[in-house]
This record gives structure tokens, sequence and C-alpha cells, in this order.
């Protein structure tokens, strides 16, 4: 075979029989090529083999009959020039103003004299915004600093500039935090310290009070009897009161808005001081309790100021179970409030960690009602008997149960940090919404994942129906105005004019299909706060 001809020479015994076909391939600028024609030298010595084959086989000349030749279909194929394309051609991408002033160190005036083109805004609070073709403010930045290395120089500088800046303003607020130091706050309170005045930080700020109360009365009956489980729950008390401390800073460092490094703002400061709390009681609390139990029954020595010890033990009972239970019915109110909204059972919001402060302070004031009574009993059986050994076993059982608390801490926050799904229920009901939409074909690799205070990041794969998609561009549209360019078409450049106008605003109308399923999740679904749609 070679190019333009087709030839088939068959054995000797039979008529040799040769095709020629001519091929037309057509360019994008609409001109042909013959191919059959350009090797004609190939066709001509194709002859000379076929008349030399025919004179070599003169004993079956008589049979051999003439084939006439049959014209032969082809299918002509019109295809498009495969495009290249280069940094040259990506310089009409769009640009928005403040990347143009911030990038090509240009301003706002500067930007006037360019074309403004509106597009469709990424933002939910507007809907259309104003760019501008990359290449424009290019040409825009040359005209202004006459070159690019004054423009390179000028970047370098304003660089430096920024550097200087970050370093004033980073001595500027250190000399303020000292002249507020100084001379008082007049500033009015902000909304962070208002959040201590309801839900999860009144909550804190109570039990901060409490357990600090109950920590001086424990002390004091701890130095003046030197009870091993006296000493245990003073050492609890203490834990209590920073740990609780530790919350109300969590707290106050998730209502920070979000920045550049922080995208998606700092509500897991909650968790993270959660846990820290829980591996303090698990060190302090139970490792100090456990140490001294120990120490007890290793070396026991016997009780003394068996009626202070009483006294002070009938002060700590009184204000802990006065107190603490006041602080452990607060958390369990607000708990109940928060799971009767969610729709969640008590217990379901407790093991879930919906909200990781106050569940601290719901187990730790538990823990507190539960080691005084461990702690009362096993002083009045060792003042009974007058054996220390009880004394000892009693502070083994705080340290038991102060472990137990810190496990279970530790275990929900770590499973919260790490990113847990939601509830398959709530699943189903965001992949029903996106699947129930008519622009939906099917969605794949659906993720939802809990980020922590009931903001939930929904991700799924989708693939778009594109007759719907386009359906609804159409309906936008002139069909009279649209039919007439499509008749007007008539060579393949404005064949490809057409097509990449027109298909560049059907991209734009899967864009806004994208946008408007995002802002039904969001407001069907509240807690839905991040949604990311892959197009398949």
């Amino acid at each position: 075979m070679k190019s333009g001809n087709l030839n088939y020479i068959l054995p000797c015994n039979r008529l040799p029989v040769q095709l020629v076909s001519q091929v037309r391939v057509y360019t994008s600028n609409g001109q042909k090529k013959d191919l059959g024609s350009e090797d004609k030298n190939g066709s001509a010595r194709g002859e000379t083999l076929q008349k030399t084959e025919t004179g070599q086989d003169t004993t079956n000349a008589g049979q051999k009959q003439s084939s006439p030749k049959q014209p032969i279909q082809v299918k002509v194929k019109a295809v498009l020039k495969k495009r290249e394309y280069g940094p040259k051609y990506t310089q009409n991408n769009f640009i928005t103003g403040v990347r143009a002033i911030n990038e090509f160190c240009l301003k706002s005036s500067d930007l006037d004299q360019l074309r403004k083109i509106k597009r469709r805004s990424p933002h939910d609070d507007t809907e259309t915004f104003t760019v501008y073709l990359r290449s424009d403010v290019e040409a825009k930045s040359l005209e202004v600093w006459g070159s690019p290395e004054a423009l390179a120089r000028e970047k370098k500088r304003r660089k430096e500039a920024e550097i200087k800046y970050r370093e004033n303003l980073f001595r500027n607020q250190r000399l303020l935090w000292e002249y507020k130091e100084f001379f008082g706050n007049t500033k009015p309170r902000s909304s962070t310290a208002a959040m201590f005045f309801k839900g999860p930080g009144k909550v804190v700020m109570v039990a901060i009070c409490i357990n600090g109360l109950n920590f001086f009365f424990k002390l004091l009956a701890w130095v003046y009897t030197g009870s091993a489980s006296m000493f245990s729950e003073a050492i609890h008390s203490l834990a209590d009161t920073c740990n609780q401390a530790l919350l109300a800073l969590g707290i106050s460092q998730s209502a920070r808005t979000p920045d550049p490094s922080h995208p998606y703002g700092f509500t897991n400061m909650r968790y993270i001081a959660s846990l820290i709390s829980g591996v303090g009681i698990f060190m302090m609390g139970a490792g100090l309790s456990w140490y001294h139990g120990i120490i007890g029954l290793l070396h026991p020595h016997p009780v003394e100021s068996l009626l202070w010890k009483q006294i002070f033990l009938h002060l700590a009972i009184f204000s802990n179970n006065f107190f603490v239970s006041a602080t452990l019915l607060v958390a369990i109110n607000e708990i109940r409030r928060s799971a009767r909204a969610k729709g969640l059972s008590f217990y379901q919001y407790v093991v879930q960690s919906r909200d990781p402060s106050t569940n601290v302070v719901l187990l730790e004031d538990a823990a507190a009602v539960l080691s005084v009574a461990v702690a009362a009993t096993c002083m009045g059986l060792t003042s009974l008997t007058g054996n220390p050994y009880y004394d000892s076993v009693g502070s083994l059982g705080v340290g038991t149960l102060l472990g137990t608390v810190s496990a279970f801490l530790i275990y929900t926050n770590t499973e919260a940090l790490l990113g847990r799904s939601i509830e398959p229920e709530q699943l189903q009901r965001l992949t029903e919404l996106l699947e129930s939409d008519p622009v939906v074909r099917a969605i794949h690799d659906v993720k939802a994942t809990d980020m922590g205070m009931s903001k939930v990041r929904f991700k799924a794969e989708v693939d778009f129906d594109g007759r719907v998609v386009t359906r609804s561009y159409l309906e936008k549209q002139d069909i009279e105005q649209l039919l007439q360019e499509i008749q007007q078409v008539k060579t393949l450049e404005e064949l490809e004019a057409f097509m990449l106008k027109h298909g560049e605003n059907i991209v734009d109308t899967l864009g806004a299909e994208v946008d408007r399923l995002e802002k039904d999740l969001k407001q069907r679904n509240p807690d839905v706060r991040h949604v990311d749609l892959e197009i398949l």
C-alpha cells in the first residue's frame, strides 16, 4: 500500500486486479488535497508490473477476461487542526481588580481605562463581579513602569515595606498591651466576654468558682488530718479548677474569626482544650491519687485529728454536694437543651461530644460527687476500725474513677479531632436532596465530615446531565436568533467560533447550577457550612 493508492496483486494464475482509490482530506482552512494524484509514478509502476505478469502467463491468455473498474465509496472526515495552547494564549485569562493592583503594582485609576468584563461571582452575597483580561493588565503595567525590570524592582520594594510594616505592627501591639496593663482597658466589653454569660461559657465559669472553693476546703481538711483520701480530693478539685480554666481559654480562642492561615476558623480549639483537660485529669488527678494510695498501703500510718477531720470532711461534703451539684445541674440542663435542638438523646449527645466543654464539666462534677462519697466511706471505716488501709483503698478508688473519666474524654475528643462522619440518616437526607434534582444524573464518593460544634463539610462527585444543563441555557436564549446564527455557518472557522461562544456560556450555566445546589444544601441543612461539589 502506498500513500494515496491501494495496490493489490493477485497470484500469477489469476487475473491481477489493481484498485485505486482517491482520498480527499479537508483541513481547518477549507482547502482540500487530492492524494490520488500525488503518486503518479507509483501508479505507473503498478501498470508495468501488471503488463509483465500478463506476458509471462501466455498459456492462460484465452481464459483471462478483463475486469472493469468499480467506483469505491469513501467516507470523507473533516477534522479541525489541533491547536497548541501556550503561555501567550493563557494571557487572555481573567484577573480580578484586587489581584491586578497587588501583583502588577497598579492603581485603581489605571484599571478604569481597561476593558471590563462581568462574570458570575463565586461568592454568595453578589451575583456578578468585574474582571479584566490579564493581557490588558500586563500591557498596562508595562506602560506604567516602562519595563519588566522596573516592575520587578517595585515588587521587591513593596515586599520589603510589607515586612517592615509587620515588624512595626508587632511592636505597636506590644506597646498597646503594656499601655492597657498600666492604664487599664477602657474599651467596652467584647463579644468574646459575652460568651461566658450564656451556654457552655456560663457552665464553665460557674464550675471554676465552685471547684476553687472546694479545693480550699479540702486542702484545709488534708492539712489538719493528713488523710490520703482527703489529699486525693484536694488534688481532684485543683485539677478540675485548672482544667476548667483551660476550657475557658479554649472557648475564647474558638470565637476568633478565620484568617488566611486558618480559613475554616478555630472551632476545634474547644476539642483541643478538652483533650488537654482529659490528659491533665489523668496525670494530676488519677496519677497522684494512685501514688498516694500506694504509698499509704506500703507505709501505713494512723490518721490523726479525728475531730478536725470530721469537721472539715463535713464542710467538704457540704460544699461539694451543694455547689458541685448546682454546677452539675446547670451542665445537665444545658446538654438536655442542646440535645433536644439537635434531635438527639442525652446519651448520644454526650458520647458524640457535641459540646466538649460542657461534657468535661458534666463528667468532672459527676466524678466529684462520686469521689467524695468514696472518700467519706473509706474515712468513716478508718475512723471506726482504726485501720488506715481503708483510707488508702479510698485513694485508689478515687484515682480509678478519675482515670475512667479522663480516658473517656481523651477518646471522644480524639475522635472529634480526627474528623468523623456525620450520622447516616443526615447523610442520607443530603444525598437524596442532590439526587432529586433534575440536573444531577448520579453522585459518587459522598463524604460528610463533622468539623466540630455543629459544623459539617460536605463533599461529593456529581455526574451532571448535560442535556438538562444545555436546555437550561437554551431557555434563556432567543431561539430565532440562535437559528439564524446556525444557518449562517458555512465554513469550519465559523463553526468553531459558534461552538466556542456557546460552549463557554454552557460552562457558565453549569457553574451556576453548582452554586444553586450548594446554596440549597446550606439552606435546608444549617449545619452544612462548606460544600465541595466536584464535576465528573
